[in-house]
């Protein structure tokens, strides 16, 4: 696996399949509490112990969006960074993610394509999350314009 350097602009040619990056965040009580601020998802499963206590995981879960808000950090810094524009994102969450959980999401190169007679360059992602115990807890595909 190889990792790019941070925030240097990039060409399409010196991509790889395989290529890999990640970023890694433990998940605090004030990173849900601001997800929830900057999203307006207030849901009471994410916000409320009394609430979430009564609910199927018996705690607090951590808003799906902030997992996948990670792959952003693994592509837009570590793998790609100027020249590069995140065009769409496919995200299924597989598990539950709680407070003090450590993610690390990781970005690897799939595949690598053109469009318009080689005009457009594009690389398609694996863009997965993995908690401390190497659950997968989303999983997902990004496509990438090289500009």
């Amino acid at each position: 696996m190889s990792v790019k350097p941070t925030l240097k602009n990039i060409k399409y040619e010196n991509y790889k399949i395989g290529d890999s990056a990640f970023h890694a965040k433990t998940v605090t009580e004030a990173d849900v509490i601001i997800f929830a601020g900057i999203s307006g998802d207030f849901n009471p499963i994410h916000v409320n112990d009394e609430f979430a206590k009564t609910q199927q995981f018996g705690k607090r879960v951590v808003h799906g969006c902030f997992s996948s808000a990670l792959i952003s950090a693994a592509l837009g810094v570590k793998l790609f960074g100027p020249g590069a524009l995140y065009i769409s994102q496919k995200v299924d969450f597989r598990k539950p993610v709680y407070i003090g959980d450590t993610l690390t999401a990781v970005a690897t190169v799939k595949e690598k394509f053109t469009k318009k007679e080689g005009k457009l360059k594009f690389l398609k992602v694996e863009t997965n999350v993995y908690n401390q115990d190497d659950v997968l807890v989303t999983e997902g595909e990004a496509l990438i314009l090289i500009m």
